[in-house]
């Protein structure tokens, strides 16, 4: 263990004598600053808040990201190619020591510099709305001085209160806090689709040209697109459980869309909506849950959000949230699969949000290093850095091939399924798990989910590029007698 801390405290040392690490350093820590003082987002303060933490994480990560690239593979490409391994390895050093030593005092570094700049982040973050202006503590000064102004002075001190409840409101409900969200399961139709599919191909109705598996895949879309849709004076009705919020004391969010088969006039939908325990009605035993009626009147294809009293939710984590199209719209309500509806309720705070975040970002970094290891044991810098790039790059759209590659591979279906497939799967998805959309939108970053990206991610994938950086480095060939 004491081989190993020394060569990770010197290749740390190394590493910052590095022009490059100290360039990605000062960028950082000047960038940083100027980004939170000249972002406007939407122009709310949620808005520049939002923009603020999902530019300046994502630059954070995509630095540290070529960094560690660039520490990871110089640290031993450059002790083999300017020999002095030679005078390392003749003393009592093992070369998995070396390697894991290497490791550690890259992933040391990463530590450090993470959380010198997500702390930067989080105190630009919590502290902004402080500067200008937007605090419980200023709306409670506000309040005082209403009450001892004349009315002339109140009249301009109301809209005051009123921007400033309203800028509180969003900042505390919809950035600063770390929402859980959970949406309709999906509606089982494959029984209803399979029989739509046989009826059509008896009446020799199938469209020419078109495979079984693109026609399947359309059919059930639509047959569940119908099971989200109501007709004028239907409704629909959703069932959730293991609703638990934080705080029943506190507010849950019911999050929709909708959309409509022929435009009302004005663009606007008439709704009625019944949220909470339902099941008194059915078996007619009063419950003292309570239940929330709300008349509104929204526009469409945009998101809208109804405030519900967390006391809706019933004790064993139930909740029934149900819509009824009145008579007034005279045209199909439909909501979209997957966006068309959700249930939004505060499960933790920004902070330990913020910090699974960071962790999410580590253990990309762990990851590159492993990367980087195995790649300098048997490539020079160079050729190991380009390597290193194309995987960080494909892991970063990772999601955007699959699907890609998916809709091509009609045609290629055996070539792509058992080559270029397995190889994208390998990969980490770090477009899957970018911590700027929990964070951004204010959605929860489960413990549970960290834990399932580590297991896979460093578990698995970065343990067996370390494990074969180990074999390789083993059997190289680092020095050559010549008589």
């Amino acid at each position: 263990m004491h081989s190993i801390w020394a060569v990770a405290t010197n290749t740390i040392k190394q590493a910052l004598r590095m022009k490059v690490a100290l360039v990605f350093i000062i960028l950082l820590v000047v960038l940083l600053p100027l980004m939170g003082a000249s972002m406007t987002g939407d122009g709310t303060l949620k808005g520049r808040l939002q923009t603020f933490v999902s530019y300046g994480l994502s630059l954070t990560s995509l630095l540290l990201c070529l960094l560690t690239i660039i520490i990871s593979i110089y640290s031993l490409t450059s002790d083999i190619e300017q020999r002095q391994i030679y005078t390392v390895l003749t003393k009592p050093i093992r070369r998995f020591q070396l390697l894991l030593g290497k490791l550690l005092g890259v992933i040391l570094l990463d530590v450090a510099l993470l959380a010198l700049f997500s702390a930067i982040i989080y105190t630009i973050t919590i502290y902004t709305p402080r500067y200008f202006g937007v605090s419980q503590a200023e709306l409670t000064r506000l309040k005082t001085k209403y009450n001892q102004a004349s009315e002339a002075e109140q009249l301009g001190l109301e809209d005051e209160i009123f921007e400033l409840e309203d800028e509180l409101y969003q900042l505390n409900n919809e950035f600063l806090t770390a929402r859980a969200s959970l949406i309709p399961p999906e509606a089982d139709v494959t029984h209803e689709v399979i029989d739509i599919y046989e009826e059509l191909e008896k009446t020799g109705q199938l469209p020419p040209g078109a495979s079984r598996k693109k026609i399947i895949a359309e059919l059930t879309s639509r047959k569940k697109l119908e099971k989200q849709a109501a007709a004028v004076g239907e409704d629909l009705i959703w069932e959730f459980n293991n609703v638990k919020p934080l705080d029943p004391d506190q507010s849950l969010f019911i999050r929709f869309k909708y959309d409509v088969s022929v435009n009302p006039p004005d663009l606007h939908v008439y709704s009625s909506w019944l949220i909470g325990d339902v099941r008194q009605f059915e078996s007619g035993i009063e419950i003292e849950t309570p239940i929330y009626t709300f008349d509104r009147k929204d526009l469409i294809r945009t998101f809208h959000e109804i405030e519900v009293p967390a006391d809706a939710v019933a004790q064993d984590g139930y909740l029934a949230v149900g819509f009824f199209n009145v008579p007034l719209n005279d045209t199909v309500v439909i909501f979209p699969l997957n966006v068309g509806l959700e249930v939004l309720y505060k499960a933790d705070t920004f902070t330990a949000n913020f910090l699974r975040a960071v962790c999410l970002i580590l253990l990309r970094l762990i990851f590159l290093a492993c990367l980087g290891i195995l790649a300098s044991t048997f490539l020079s810098f160079p050729v190991a850095v380009l390597l290193s790039l194309c995987v960080f790059f494909t892991a970063t759209i990772s999601g955007f091939l699959v699907e890609s590659f998916d809709f091509l591979s009609e045609n290629l279906s055996a070539l792509y399924s058992y080559t270029l497939r397995p190889v994208i799967t390998l990969l980490p998805q770090f477009d899957k798990f970018d911590p700027a959309k929990f964070l951004v939108p204010a959605r929860l970053l489960s413990w549970s989910l960290l834990a399932k990206v580590t297991g896979l991610m460093i578990c698995i994938k970065a343990s067996l590029l370390l494990l074969l950086a180990l074999l390789v480095f083993s059997f190289r060939e680092i020095a050559k007698i010549i008589i």
